[in-house]
């Protein structure tokens, strides 16, 4: 009996050689990415074997969690550097930040220049719990400074499942959304790969991101993409050619 069902591909097979990543958690023992540098090395070596030419890593600053300096931040990836030299190079690593809008986060603007992910893109996430009161006061005070916003994983913000219109005012006010690849495949639940699929096919997904913490993630690749229509999610890879370096 002949099939007309076309199967599903597989994440790992879409991804353009050279793929430019620009969120993850490779520096070790910083936040809740690698442990250590032995962790740091099998990521980077995991990333390249799928086809990643290079990364910029994205170590949380989350106060009271993960409250990282950009001294701090800047200080780990010369160890990093340092302890995996070769590596680090071929994949020609960059660093940023993964920043959370929280109360204090207004203050910060003002007080430092924001590690970006290049030029005055900036990679910010809220709470997966509740957005902050402030949300769009915040927007518009990173875009007053000169930032242009990338907003990590909004499929992945359960509190607008509900109500895909709050997708379309966070564009309006000046988010580009950042997909995390493996929300495709289910990884993250059901409702979180419809709703990717939705702002995939609806053109609201500006990039993509590994945003790899550990082995898992990186197994994640092999699975098959749920979504049906793969065009989009392979245009939103191409888009991060704006980032090579």
């Amino acid at each position: 009996m002949i099939s007309f069902f076309k199967p599903k591909a597989v994440l790992k097979d879409l991804i353009p050689t050279g793929f430019v990543d620009i969120h993850s958690h490779l520096l070790f023992g910083i936040d809740d990415g690698a442990k250590t540098l032995d962790d740091s090395q099998f990521l980077m070596e995991s990333i390249k074997a799928l086809g990643f030419g290079k990364a910029i890593t994205t170590p949380h600053t989350t106060p009271y969690i993960w409250d990282n300096t950009k001294a701090g931040i800047l200080d780990k990836f010369q160890e990093v550097k340092a302890g995996l030299p070769e590596l680090t190079e071929t994949l020609q690593l960059r660093v940023a930040s993964e920043y959370l809008m929280d109360d204090s986060f207004s203050k910060r603007i003002t007080e430092e220049r924001l590690l970006t992910l290049q030029g005055d893109y900036v990679l910010v996430e809220m709470s997966y719990i509740n957005p902050p009161m402030q949300l769009f006061d915040i927007l518009f005070e990173l875009i007053s400074a000169g930032y242009k916003i990338v907003l990590a994983h909004p499929e992945r913000y359960n509190f607008y499942h509900n109500n895909l219109e709050m997708y379309k005012k966070l564009k309006r006010a000046g988010c580009l959304f950042q997909l995390n690849l493996l929300s495709v495949t289910g990884y993250y639940g059901s409702k979180v790969a419809d709703v990717a699929a939705h702002l995939l096919q609806s053109g609201q997904i500006d990039f993509v991101g590994s945003d790899i913490h550990h082995i898992n993630h990186i197994r994640g690749f092999d699975a098959k993409v749920k979504i049906k229509d793969t065009k989009p999610l392979v245009e939103a890879l191409a888009k991060n050619a704006l980032f090579d370096f």
